[in-house]
């Protein structure tokens, strides 16, 4: 009798694991159309990226410029790549590419630099994609005016279907939205303060920059000043030391010559004190020697004879 085989080898075979979907980071085109195309693309994105990283960090931002964004799973081709595109509520860091369904997030904004060429796209087909995928608010910017004669338009979601946005406040991110030039100037809604485009803030940290080196310079020449006060109230305070040094000095000298003369003053009371007691004896003497003599002539004497 055989031996039954192992109950491992009755398994069915395991099916091959399907090939991974490869989703490309890039296509070879070129990011803009014309140099203002790519200079309002560069600018906008520098403006917005200094803004919600820091008044909308607790939102947790991150902004894609030209990178494709795949909304199907394991259906490469169904991407877009927006000019800038505002996403919150996602992890930070850079990503290569940003796959909808894998980050569970969709754009919150999204911004196009139009043009002529691009017009049917932008406001056709990207238009009813963004308002499909639900894309809160959609900008368009003609920076040369080739067929928006204001330049901006904006669509917001009103339930499931776009509208159109009167003025040029952008809800989302709290600016205003204006445009000058060729350029897109975004101005904050709250304060009514300028983003500064990457020119003016260079040319304002440059004159920060001045600023703090002038202020540097007042202070370190408020250090010497005030150093050379320290230096002119110690010398004053070692003269005034100095004085009063010799002051002391001075009455030491007067303590011991008014010491002096009272020893001499001292030494000519004991001199004429000396010179009367001398004189009280002499006296003495001569009263005794004239008593003497007296006697002596009283008995007869006279000593002079």
């Amino acid at each position: 009798m055989n031996p039954r085989p192992p109950i491992s080898s009755l398994s069915p075979p395991t099916a091959p694991a399907p090939p991974a979907v490869f989703y490309p980071s890039e296509d070879g085109q070129p990011l803009a159309e014309t140099f203002d195309h790519i200079q309002t693309i560069l600018t906008l994105l520098a403006m917005v990226e200094q803004y919600v990283t820091a008044e909308l960090a607790d939102r947790s931002p991150i902004l894609l410029a030209n990178q494709f964004v795949y909304y199907a799973e394991n259906f490469p081709r169904l991407r877009f790549a927006p000019d800038l595109a505002v996403i919150f509520g996602v992890e930070p860091g850079a990503r290569d590419n940003y796959k909808i369904w894998e980050e569970r997030a969709v754009p919150a904004v999204i911004f196009e630099i139009t043009s002529k060429g691009t017009r049917r796209e932008d406001q056709n087909t990207k238009k009813d994609l963004y308002e499909k995928i639900g894309v809160e608010e959609y900008w368009l910017f003609d920076p040369r005016g080739e067929w928006i004669n204001d330049q901006l338009r904006g669509y917001r979601l009103q339930g499931e279907t776009y509208e159109p946005i009167v003025g040029g406040h952008c809800q989302v991110l709290g600016l205003n939205l204006q445009p000058e030039g060729r350029r897109l100037a975004c101005y904050r809604a709250d304060t009514g303060e300028k983003l500064l485009d990457p020119q003016s803030l260079a040319t304002s940290l440059r004159a920060e920059q001045q600023r703090v080196e002038t202020e540097r310079q007042r202070v370190q020449a408020e250090r010497q000043r005030a150093e050379s006060e320290r230096q002119r109230a110690e010398a004053a305070e070692q003269q005034a030391q100095t004085a009063e040094q010799q002051a002391q000095a001075a009455e030491q000298q007067m303590d011991l010559a008014n010491q002096e003369a009272e020893s001499e003053r001292q030494r000519a009371d004991a001199a004429q004190q000396a010179v009367t007691i001398a004189q009280q004896q002499a006296e003495l003497e001569r009263q005794r020697a004239d008593r003497l003599a007296q006697r002596l002539r009283d008995l007869g004497l006279d000593l002079e004879g």
